[in-house]
């Protein structure tokens, strides 16, 4: 489990692609965040939890399994990017940010940025079937960075979108500071808000398939 707060940034060494199986393997210069990290750890990349495969010094390598490639951007990173790291939080750490896992939803893009002194407004895009998870005052995940959402596009606005603000460190230790619009981003939505979605999915297929009651008579009509 991880909370959001980046601790650094990795850069991209190589991405190692094996199109045969569909999956590809990660390199990254990632100093003092693989501080006694060992094989088989979690390190979140821009979100995206992954474990580590070889330990070299300053470098690790990292699996990447074809689903993670087709539902991030992971697979659209190239030498000298860099990424946003942050290590598993321990038992008994502090929860600075919310509840992440590590488990992207999807992605999306960076539609605008205001300058709004010291801070900034930035808004995305989100995929129609996550935006019901969004809510103003939530949280979220947006490249493994948690925020609060500050807006939200009304529920039937065809292109869905919501809003965060950044402070000036947030927008100094993560690359949503240097973030263009278009550029695409990894987004894990609040995990308690996707399995009070899916409980009422059951519930409401329970109530469709519950018996209906035939109420009796109490009068003494026949």
């Amino acid at each position: 489990m991880f909370t959001g707060i980046i601790a650094g940034r990795g850069i991209v060494l190589n991405l190692l692609n094996a199109p045969e199986s569909g999956s590809a393997v990660l390199v990254l210069e990632a100093g003092a965040q693989l501080d006694g990290l060992e094989l088989g750890g979690s390190l979140a990349v821009n979100g995206v939890c992954l474990t580590a495969t070889r330990l070299v010094g300053d470098t690790i390598e990292m699996d990447v399994m074809g689903e993670t490639l087709t539902r991030t951007t992971t697979g659209g990173l190239v030498t000298g990017d860099l990424v946003n790291l942050e290590r598993c939080v321990p038992a008994g750490g502090r929860l600075d940010g919310h509840v992440v896992q590590g488990h992207v939803d999807g992605t999306g893009a960076l539609l605008e940025r205001e300058d709004l002194g010291n801070w900034e407004r930035l808004r995305f895009s989100i995929p129609a079937e996550l935006s019901r998870y969004v809510a103003e005052k939530g949280s979220i995940a947006i490249d493994g960075v948690s925020l609060t959402v500050t807006a939200v596009s009304p529920a039937a606005e065809p292109e869905q979108w919501f809003e965060v603000g950044l402070i000036p460190v947030t927008l100094a230790n993560t690359g949503l500071g240097e973030k263009v619009p278009g550029g695409a981003v990894n987004l894990e939505v609040d995990v308690l808000a996707k399995y009070t979605a899916r409980l009422l999915e059951f519930r409401a297929v329970a109530d469709s398939q519950a018996p209906v009651q035939v109420p009796t008579s109490t009068d003494g009509a026949s």
